[in-house]
């Protein structure tokens, strides 16, 4: 095993202990009261808390302390512009093979909140959590730049309307690089032609250059989005040139797109590891964030392009951003090789970073990233959101609509470990 597939180790963290005890009530413990939505029979049985102190007594040694970036957490605000309205009364029926399912999880946990985006809970390992979540689909940038085989621009235009229909507040759209380098989205001006006039949704498109921006402009882009990386080996393989060399790129991209009143986005990739150099350190992640930060962009997402984060590589990182970069200015950036995107998602939401990245069906990869695989499935990312009782305004059933539809053209199965159970529980129950 190399050291980058070594997980590293998890000392910042609470004690799995602490973990267990959380997810253990016996029959009679309080337990967070939840909302029941039409399915049935309460999941989670046991006392409803109450004002009395209780429900905490097995956390009192868990103290503000064991949690040490609580002084990173988000300070947003009820008036973010890019908050979307709840749509009420959602239906979860879904056409064609998927029907209505019990598992849909739409019971959530009742918390207060305290104005600040956050939850309050007496329950200490969920405290902190924002109560509502951005979430960024890539699936049709991102997701489809990785395909072997070019997928024609009708079924991706569709792909990005019925992404917009399932509520998703931003669909990045396409890229605007040279077809020789990613001849998949060569068919970038007509994709955005043919979208950018959708509303409800912002539709981001890449620009690695000045060149790329122009076009994109041209094709209608009222967003964009540059990368940089903080390896030194993968910038040199990916855009061909150094990151220093890049971030100049990008600040003459920033100032033309902040003359035409564009906003600008940005990534750091290889945020945790790189095919090439192995771990990365915090504070080169920090350094380019900041650059981003410092020329325009109002937003970073940082990127573990080759999958190999953990939790415990995860904490680090994020504490040497967020002393850099406001927490409410970063969103994260997942790829699932080792299975940890979850788990990685879940801790960044408890350090205050409340912007997920994600790909419909799991869909991803990088050309220049040697065995990485896909995206973390905006479905599962959904459905653990949905169980925290955070919002997304993101309707589940739609989405998974969405995903049968990008993986039945791609002849292979969904890479959303829900949509896969959903599915097979949806034609279990069928079978009675």
């Amino acid at each position: 095993m190399s050291s980058l597939e070594e997980p590293l180790g998890l000392d910042k963290l609470p004690s799995m202990g602490t973990i267990d005890r959380i997810q253990r009530f016996s029959s009679g413990a309080c337990r967070p009261r939840i909302d029941d939505m039409g399915m049935g029979s309460c999941w989670i049985e046991g006392r409803n808390c109450s004002s009395s102190n209780s429900c905490s007594d097995d956390y009192d040694e868990f103290t503000e302390d064991s949690f040490p970036w609580r002084s990173h957490t988000r300070n947003g605000s009820k008036n973010d512009s890019y908050t979307r309205s709840s749509n009420g009364g959602r239906n979860n029926s879904v056409a064609g093979s998927l029907c209505a399912s019990p598992y849909f999880p739409d019971h959530q946990y009742r918390s207060k909140c305290d104005g600040k985006n956050m939850r309050t809970t007496s329950n200490k390992f969920l405290r902190g959590i924002p109560k509502f979540v951005k979430i960024v689909e890539v699936g049709p940038r991102d997701g489809l730049q990785n395909e072997k085989n070019t997928v024609p621009t009708a079924i991706k235009v569709e792909l990005i309307r019925r992404l917009v229909s399932c509520g998703l507040p931003v669909v990045e759209a396409t890229s605007f690089v040279s077809p020789k380098w990613v001849p998949q989205l060569a068919d970038a001006k007509d994709v955005m032609e043919a979208v950018h006039n959708l509303e409800d949704a912002r539709l981001p498109v890449l620009t690695p250059n000045m060149k790329g921006f122009q076009a994109a402009v041209a094709a209608g882009a009222k967003e964009v989005a540059v990368f940089a990386s903080a390896s030194e080996s993968f910038s040199k393989s990916n855009i061909n040139c150094s990151i220093e060399e890049s971030l100049t790129r990008y600040r003459a991209v920033t100032q033309a797109a902040k003359a035409l009143s564009i906003p600008v986005r940005g990534y750091v990739s290889c945020a945790i590891g790189c095919p090439v150099e192995g771990p990365i350190a915090p504070s080169k992640v920090a350094y380019v964030a900041k650059e981003l930060h410092e020329m325009g962009c109002f937003e970073i997402s940082l990127g573990d392009t080759i999958g190999v984060g953990t939790p415990g590589t995860v904490v680090p990182m994020l504490e040497a951003v967020m002393a850099v970069v406001p927490a409410d200015k970063l969103a994260v950036h997942f790829h699932d090789t080792y299975g940890q995107s979850l788990p990685n998602i879940l801790i960044s939401l408890q350090m205050g970073i409340s912007t997920v990245d994600s790909s419909i069906a799991g869909l991803g990869g990088c050309p220049y990233a040697k065995g990485a695989t896909g995206n973390v499935a905006t479905e599962d990312v959904v459905y653990m959101l949905n169980g925290l009782g955070v919002k997304t305004n993101v309707d589940l059933a739609k989405l998974m609509v969405a995903g049968e539809f990008i993986s039945k053209h791609l002849c292979r199965p969904s890479g959303s470990r829900t949509a896969v159970a959903l599915c097979r529980a949806t034609a279990d129950a069928s079978k009675i």
